[in-house]
């Protein structure tokens, strides 16, 4: 960790970016951290991640090294994504292994979030489209799930933008919510 609290999220140099018009998708940086726990901090944005609660700088943080560690671990992860015109931190966008649902596994998942003033402008599905085409042309994957929480209906219209179908529905077991698991092949 950095400065205490910060964790230490260094590229490495075969880390990916992608762009897109309006956007760049990264690896993490030590400077993002106050960006995302701004995010983080929203609780509409909080509203359908896990439990709904919002999350201080000290949880944001741990959840970076998180991210962090799964790069490191699988070669793919959530990238920042970055306003190309302004620089700003807007969430979050990338693949992740979705061990909170057990009954998916083994699975990769492709998710987003980002911050309330992102919304309504197309930047999920923008982003989640490059995710997709890299994951297509690089990573060698068959198949991307995504996980919508009942009620969070913004979420499942880019899953079906992405080309993603409706595969189950089921119960998350850590927190009891109602889900339904999208799923595209690649």
């Amino acid at each position: 960790m950095l400065e205490g609290d910060v964790p230490d999220l260094t590229s490495s140099p075969d880390a990916t970016s992608l762009t897109t018009q309006r956007l760049l998708l990264r690896r993490w940086r030590s400077d993002d951290l106050d960006g995302f726990a701004a995010v983080n901090a929203q609780p509409e944005v909080m509203r359908y991640i896990h439990n709904g609660r919002t999350l201080d700088r000290a949880a944001t943080a741990e959840r970076l090294a998180t991210y962090q560690r799964h790069w490191d671990e699988h070669g793919f992860g959530l990238y920042a994504v970055e306003i190309r015109e302004t620089g700003e931190l807007a969430g979050f966008t990338g693949l992740a292994v979705p061990t909170f649902l057990p009954e998916i596994m083994p699975a990769v998942e492709i998710g987003w979030r980002l911050g309330r003033a992102y919304w309504g402008r197309g930047l999920a599905t923008e982003a989640a489209q490059a995710v997709v085409a890299h994951t297509r042309a690089e990573l060698g994957l068959r198949r991307l799930v995504s996980i919508h929480v009942v009620g969070n209906e913004a979420s499942a219209r880019v899953m079906v933008k992405l080309g993603m179908s409706l595969e189950r529905e089921t119960v998350q077991p850590d927190t009891g919510r109602q889900v339904r698991v999208y799923a595209m092949d690649l």
